[in-house]
């Protein structure tokens, strides 16, 4: 029986990512993925109290390319790896187009919202955080930098092109972001040093 509601569940994600690749989320309904994946909408609603948390779940379970920093001892290095898996991922069907329509439900549903954060956006941080700290830690960044908003930095360009402007996320903007951030993160000359040149 649990092999059974398994295959039940799967199926009826599968089919709301088919469906919402074909016609969008904004067009998505509970009855149109319960009849594609054969089962009564009834069946859909015990699992999902919503099409926005159904949505969040079938989206989750694509694969996110390994978006786990590696600790290389370079963290330009290593940054600018997940960066551009990530702008690869975003950039580009299923998951480009699918993230964006999440992002714009957790806008309207704090159910989305809080799932959202809690399973995907929380634990990127925490990893990109725990190499930023990392880093920190072995002097290749400034001790006194404040590391959550060296994260909120480095993420916010990408989110701006993939949610505002679409422009693309290409390589080139990827070193552009990095330059400019860790201009301002890496370790500064000796602080008591206050002699000046004449």
């Amino acid at each position: 029986m649990t092999d059974r509601r398994a295959d039940r569940t799967e199926a009826i994600m599968r089919a709301a990512l088919a469906l919402a690749q074909e016609v969008g989320f904004a067009k998505l309904s509970i009855e149109a993925v319960a009849a594609r994946a054969g089962v009564g909408k009834h069946t859909v609603y015990r699992r999902w109290p919503s099409r926005g948390l159904l949505f969040l779940d079938a989206v989750l379970t694509l694969d996110q390319h390994g978006l786990a920093h590696r600790d290389t001892g370079d963290i330009v290095a290593d940054l600018r790896e997940v960066m551009t898996r990530a702008a690869d991922l975003l950039g580009r069907p299923p998951w480009g187009p699918l993230y964006q329509d999440l992002i714009g439900e957790a806008q309207h549903d704090p159910q989305v919202a809080a799932a959202l954060n809690q399973r995907f956006i929380e634990p990127q941080t925490a990893d990109t955080l725990a190499r930023l700290r990392a880093a920190r830690d072995q002097g290749q960044l400034d001790p006194d930098f404040d590391l959550d908003l060296a994260m909120e930095i480095l993420s916010g360009p990408l989110y701006f092109r993939l949610l505002i402007t679409q422009q693309p996320m290409t390589d080139t903007y990827i070193d552009r972001v990095l330059h400019a951030v860790f201009a301002g993160m890496s370790p500064r000359p000796d602080k008591g040093d206050t002699t000046t040149t004449r």
